[in-house]
């Protein structure tokens, strides 16, 4: 973890430098004001390497420092993108150094460019999408079977007791037999949770929720996640599967936990007639449900790569990042996500909860 933390305080201090030198070189203004962007730069990358000091500080200075620091790892990301691209241009003769130096027609456009694209990212961020998907089986359903899946909350800092209440109602009107979540309703910390009593607002579901963990559970700390969500009535199934009208829904351990069971061991003694769902929150070597009999598998953790062009990476490294994908006959459904990680940003990709009706072939 400490080698991690190096090199990703290594990077962000290098992308820092890259930007800062470039945002100074562009800038038509006076050494003065120059000095308070670079300071306000400087502000903005302190929040985010000093939210690990998030426990120890009021709760709003925390907050602040989760929305500033995270938002401005993306905008720095960005920013460095467009200077790249100019630098480029200029070596290759089409970009005049002109254009990078002391220039207030290529700062008004990058500043231009760069408000549309995060106002209009976090306006698209909060217009949730309605995935509609309908699945059939040849397995004995009694009557059609409407699931709502979700993924990846991030309930936290940013993603408020306000915000989650306003999910729990979109969810409760679709008025399902089943409510399923496949992973990280928890941000990174339980403090903010229990401040604004977001537990409260999670057991509002009014269908039976199972869930299993995600990685940011394990960040949390698997303690304080647990005793936060085991207050919300949700049924956490932790390599354990349950029965209900005829439907098995299978809740595998987070990759986190090395020793979590195998597909195969989870279905050991298993209900072969029964419609099998499978939860994992990570959707890595999906083989394994089609090899054991599974007929529904849903995953998030991806978030389609959350911005653009971070969906290109997540499109190389998974063999489904996003939407329906069948392998045999399992069906597979990997969601990009309710909520967020970071800044509420959604650039190129959606956050969404997906509607799933399985009738009878």
């Amino acid at each position: 973890m400490a080698k991690f933390f190096i090199v990703a305080l290594t990077t962000m201090l290098v992308m820092q430098g890259y930007v800062s030198w470039h945002v100074w070189r562009v800038l038509p203004f006076s050494v003065a004001v120059k000095v308070v962007v670079m300071v306000l730069m400087l502000l903005a990358l302190c929040c985010m390497v000093m939210q690990f000091m998030s426990d120890s500080v009021p709760l709003g200075m925390a907050t602040a420092m989760y929305e500033i620091g995270n938002s401005w790892l993306i905008i720095m990301f960005y920013l460095l993108m467009a200077f790249l691209v100019l630098d480029i241009g200029r070596l290759v003769h089409l970009v005049p150094a002109a254009w990078l130096k002391d220039n207030a027609i290529t700062s008004l456009a990058l500043a231009s460019v760069m408000l549309v694209t995060f106002i209009g990212g976090n306006i698209h961020y909060h217009n949730k999408q309605r995935q509609e998907i309908n699945l059939t089986t040849e397995k004995p359903l009694e009557r059609p079977l409407k699931i709502v899946m979700v993924s990846d909350l991030h309930a936290g800092f940013h993603n408020r007791r306000d915000e989650v209440a306003r999910w729990v109602n979109m969810i409760n009107a679709e008025k399902a037999d089943l409510i399923l979540i496949a992973g990280d309703l928890i941000d990174g910390n339980v403090r903010p949770l229990k401040a604004q009593g977001t537990a409260d607002e999670l057991s509002r579901l009014n269908a039976p929720t199972f869930a299993c963990l995600g990685n940011h559970e394990y960040i949390t700390g698997l303690d304080k996640a647990l005793d936060l969500l085991n207050s919300t009535g949700i049924n956490i199934l932790r390599d354990e599967r349950v029965s209900v009208n005829g439907v098995t829904i299978v809740g595998r351990d987070d990759r986190s936990n090395r020793d979590r069971k195998s597909v195969e061991q989870l279905l050991e003694g298993a209900t072969r007639s029964d419609y099998i769902i499978l939860l994992d929150h990570q959707p890595y070597h999906l083989e394994e449900s089609e090899q054991n009999g599974v007929d529904l598998q849903l995953s998030g953790h991806t978030h389609r790569g959350q911005v653009w062009p971070l969906n290109w990476v997540t499109k190389k490294i998974y063999e489904c990042d996003y939407g329906q994908y069948r392998r045999g006959k399992t069906d597979y459904y990997v969601s990009s996500g309710l909520g967020i990680w970071g800044g509420k940003f959604r650039i190129g990709t959606d956050s969404e909860y997906a509607v799933i009706t399985v009738s009878h072939q």
